[in-house]
């Protein structure tokens, strides 16, 4: 399984683009290879539900799956190509992880027949007899979860998410997540522009994380440190002060430097997701672990591969 080749993000079916994305994926599994009615795979749960995508290094929408409001995991759906590759099992354990984050005692699902053992694989037990749903056999299936203290940090009824669609939200939630934030952070930023975490406020709560004691660890990776230390930019200026809190690595393999998306993480569950680095909108919340676990999976697998930004160390300027 090659998790950095994709990664899982929450999609609003509000949103066009989005809600076309999940069409485009169910009417191709569902509808087109396995004949479900079109008339059957729509519903008005969709509008109510909390929708996955998954998409690979491309930003190219490769998964679906969606969980309801009374807890029923369904519509998971992987295109051809990437099957097999741990796609579906990153969709359905993003979904287990919200759950537990709202507090939820179980979750169920009807599953196909031949994706019964996929399930198990995931905790998830059968019951009951088989039964057809759209022409195809299926098995209802449920999983208790358990809910550790440390990790119900948003109850359900809570809306955590921050607006995240112009350049002046974006700074907005940054500095949120930033002040939020207890200890660690990681950022993710192809290129590091002059406007990102160089506010005088941001870069006074980076030096607060940085310093705040046992425990404390900022995580930059970028994909070119030497233009940002050209632009002298002001990140780059604190990492150099303060080289034990802050880490800052650059991606080495062909893949992850093709990568394009960015993001803010934090020990709190906040994060920060701009889909292309580029466009000033993305998506954002103070606390929402299960959006934010692939991608901390994400960074800390182009970590472990990355190289240290020996060009910041004073030996270089």
């Amino acid at each position: 399984m090659k998790l950095q080749d994709f990664h899982v993000e929450p999609a609003d079916w509000a949103r066009s683009g989005e809600r076309e994305a999940l069409r485009d994926i169910r009417l191709e599994v569902f509808v087109g290879e396995q004949r479900v009615p079109e008339s059957l795979e729509w519903d008005e749960l969709d509008a109510s539900s909390l929708h996955l995508l998954a998409r690979a290094a491309d930003g190219k929408p490769i998964g679906c799956a969606r969980l309801t409001p009374a807890g029923k995991i369904g519509r998971v759906a992987v295109r051809l190509p990437w099957r097999g590759q741990g796609v579906g099992a990153g969709l359905v354990r993003a979904l287990v992880a919200r759950a537990r984050t709202d507090g939820r005692a179980e979750l169920v699902l009807d599953a196909q027949i031949d994706a019964v053992e996929f399930y198990e694989r995931e905790g998830f037990i059968a019951h009951g007899d088989t039964f057809l749903d759209a022409g195809i056999v299926h098995r209802s299936m449920r999983l208790a979860l358990t809910t550790p203290g440390d990790e119900r940090v948003a109850p359900a009824t809570v809306d955590t998410r921050l607006p995240a669609a112009s350049r002046t939200e974006l700074a907005s939630a940054r500095l949120q997540l930033l002040a939020e934030a207890r200890h660690r952070i990681a950022i993710y930023q192809p290129i590091l522009a002059g406007e990102s975490y160089a506010s005088p406020a941001e870069l006074a709560e980076l030096r607060r994380l940085a310093t705040s004691g046992r425990g404390a660890e900022v995580r930059v990776l970028l994909h070119d440190p030497a233009g940002a230390l050209r632009d002298s930019h002001r990140l780059v200026a604190l990492a150099q002060r303060l080289p034990s809190a802050i880490q800052v690595r650059a991606p080495l393999e062909e893949l992850d430097l093709a990568y394009g998306s960015s993001y803010l993480l934090t020990d709190q569950g906040g994060y920060l997701f701009q889909p292309d680095a580029q466009r000033m909108a993305g998506r954002a919340a103070s606390r929402d672990r299960a959006a934010q676990a692939p991608l901390l999976q994400h960074f800390n697998e182009v970590w472990e591969r990355s190289s240290p930004a020996t060009v910041l160390h004073s030996l270089h300027l």
